[in-house]
């Protein structure tokens, strides 16, 4: 629209709208100053010509402007149905900015020319995407992203069907092609080689391509593709690694740079659709990795979402699909946490009721790069404990002896803090030793 009416290629209007480009109006001349010859600042190209209309078109539906509003999308060849016509408010801005930015075909554009291929990716991603060693067969066939290899399939998350409890298992091939009836190991998180612990062998019922709401029946789906499975998704939570390799370790999980920290309380209408509504808060939690859902101290259903407009969805799910009764839900709370900045400077004490023990705490900041070498998995709880204080004392200057008697990680036993057992000489500790780890 605008190479017309400026009466230039469109490929160079498009590098106009971008940097150290300014637009004069009086002139009607561009330049690569932000000021004029009376020394007045110019509002950038990018500004002027794309964030402009936008905002004018925002203001002008949200303060109710109908006069304006129209005017504008009659010059943006905007074409509303006759109901469309009566919204108003955030209905309409909705409406407007679907078709005037649809934002489905920007994003498939930007995938394809910006997103390399699953064969150039692999390449260089592989060592942060397997937790083993970079030199054995499952590495080398995601590596080469290598249809004929060993099949390793990491699942994301759970897709509910049309049969109520059921899921797709959703995921993406690495290595190795997928096929209906193929018997294969379900490893979950807390799966290590050689144990048994989280691990199911069990064969894939069916295989369907995902396609938006559609699903299409496929009989096999080579590395560097994503795939919905049929029948194991009773053996995996949330997310998890599957594959035909006896001595293959996980796909390491995925981390969310959101937390689910707005949240409500839920209950049933009905006291009758108590069981209906625990069944749907667990295929709630198991269909979106980012809600978390549980039960508080005080016997509430609590159902916690990244945002008010992901809990908002959540919620509709929930009462509509999931547990598909009426509920009734608080207003949302946002949770607030502590950090720790700087060691105590005072050691915290508590006493038993019968004053004949005592327990004596400090709290430490662990360092932003030990911090995150819990969270990429490279100091972890399932780590053999001489291995781990190994690590802790050559690469985090940890006192070797300290470093063994880490008792627990938390939250939910794998996050990024510690507690410590510090004492020397002391008798009896491991009777007190799961109170204090479920205290922390």
């Amino acid at each position: 629209r605008y190479s017309k009416k400026f009466g230039v290629d469109r490929s160079k209007m498009m590098d106009k709208l971008w940097g150290e480009n300014y637009f004069n109006p009086k002139t009607k001349k561009w330049t690569t100053k932000g000021t004029d010859a009376e020394g007045k600042p110019l509002e950038r190209a990018f500004n002027m010509f794309v964030l402009d209309p936008i905002f004018k078109l925002f203001d002008s539906i949200m303060n109710f402007k109908k006069d304006v509003t129209f005017n504008m999308l009659e010059k943006l060849e905007i074409n509303l149905k006759n109901d469309e016509k009566e919204m108003e408010g955030k209905l309409l801005l909705k409406t407007v900015m679907k078709k005037f930015l649809p934002a489905g075909e920007a994003l498939l554009e930007m995938i394809v020319i910006h997103l390399p291929s699953p064969i150039t990716a692999q390449k260089y991603r592989v060592e942060n995407l397997y937790e083993g060693p970079q030199d054995d067969i499952c590495a080398k066939g995601i590596e080469s992203c290598d249809p004929n290899g060993p099949l390793m399939l990491y699942v994301s998350k759970m897709v509910p069907t049309s049969d109520k409890g059921r899921f797709y298992a959703f995921g993406r091939v690495f290595s190795g092609t997928v096929r209906a009836g193929l018997k294969v190991r379900i490893q979950g998180p807390n799966y290590q080689v050689g144990s048994k612990n989280d691990l199911f062998l069990k064969s894939i019922q069916r295989i369907v391509l995902m396609m938006g709401r559609y699903v299409e029946p496929i009989e096999d789906c080579p590395a560097g593709n994503i795939v919905g499975l049929v029948g194991v998704d009773q053996f995996l939570l949330k997310s998890g690694t599957i594959t035909t390799c006896d001595t293959a370790h996980n796909l390491k999980v995925m981390k969310f740079s959101v937390s689910p920290v707005v949240q409500v309380a839920v209950e049933c209408k009905s006291a009758a659709d108590l069981p209906k509504l625990v069944e749907g808060l667990k295929r709630l939690s198991k269909s979106d990795p980012c809600v978390l859902c549980y039960t508080s101290e005080s016997g509430e259903h609590i159902v916690a979402g990244s945002g008010e407009l992901h809990l908002e969805i959540c919620l509709k799910d929930l009462e509509e699909d999931h547990a598909q009764v009426p509920i009734r839900k608080s207003d949302p709370v946002v949770q607030y946490k502590e950090t720790v900045q700087g060691e105590s400077s005072v050691v915290a004490l508590a006493k038993s009721p019968n004053k004949h023990n005592r327990i004596f705490m400090k709290a430490t900041p662990l360092g932003d790069e030990l911090s995150l070498a819990i969270e990429n998995g490279k100091v972890g709880p399932r780590d053999e404990f001489k291995a781990r204080a190994r690590v802790l004392s050559d690469e985090f200057d940890w006192d070797n002896q300290e470093a063994r008697k880490i008792w627990a990680f938390g939250p939910d036993a794998n996050g990024a803090n510690v507690i410590v057992d510090l004492t020397k000489g002391v008798a009896y500790l491991n009777e007190i030793k799961d109170s204090c780890v479920a205290a922390f």
